[in-house]
């Protein structure tokens, strides 16, 4: 499974990063442990929304399209309105790949 995700800051709830991962527990430590030079003044993060897909390709499309003014105003209805898929790292172990969020 791959993924496209929006981060918030929780130290500055106006900033939002957008990425896409194949592992979404690992992105979110990386982001979080400063790996991530663009983003590393902005940490700690949570993830606010994120979507699943079969393939890297969708995954990256996707988070290409959020990058975009359109993307933009899209995820904005989404906050605005609740709608947005929050990961909740779920208490199953890391290889039960029936469940749809990683484990953390």
């Amino acid at each position: 499974m791959f993924y496209a995700y929006v981060l918030e800051s929780l130290s500055d709830s106006k900033y939002h990063y957008k990425g896409s991962c194949q592992d979404l527990r690992l992105r979110l430590l990386q982001h979080n442990g400063g790996k991530t030079k663009s983003n590393k003044a902005f940490a700690p993060f949570k993830v606010l929304h994120h979507e699943v897909f079969e393939t890297r390709l969708e995954a990256v499309a996707t988070e290409k399209y959020w990058k975009t003014a359109a993307g933009r105003r899209y995820l904005q209805r989404l906050i605005t309105t609740g709608s947005v898929v929050p990961w909740i790292p779920s208490q199953t172990s890391q290889s039960d790949e029936a469940s749809e969020f990683p484990t953390l």
